[in-house]
């Protein structure tokens, strides 16, 4: 099977069993499942974020998806408990479609590796 048709096929599975836990079947977009990546990481599940937190939550996701790739290198955690990364390697130039396999494939891997999916 084509390595595109195996991604399709994962991230529908993972889209499906994310999507009836947390959002009662209505199919999760990317920047939820990303979203969920950050909370997962930062591991404060019971509290609410501020608009600005959100999104230093998708960006921790990002560097921990993209960290396996090369992109990014976890430094430290600060005094609250987040998460800080540097970059290693400049992302190259991608295409919107490109962008998203690139974060479905790294999505992929990263719930394959916590074994939430087999």
């Amino acid at each position: 099977m084509a390595r595109d048709q195996v991604l399709k096929e994962q991230w529908d599975l993972l889209v499906a069993k994310l999507s009836s836990q947390f959002s009662d079947n209505d199919p999760l977009e990317l920047d939820a499942i990303i979203y969920l990546v950050g909370v997962q990481e930062l591991g404060q599940y019971h509290r609410s974020f501020k608009k600005d937190e959100k999104v230093n939550l998708m960006h921790i996701a990002i560097c921990r998806l993209l960290e396996p790739y090369g992109y990014y290198e976890f430094e430290y955690f600060d005094e609250e408990g987040w998460p800080h990364y540097k970059v290693k390697e400049e992302l190259p130039p991608l295409k919107a479609g490109e962008q998203a396999i690139l974060m479905k494939e790294a999505i992929v891997s990263y719930f394959l590796e916590k074994e939430y999916m087999q």
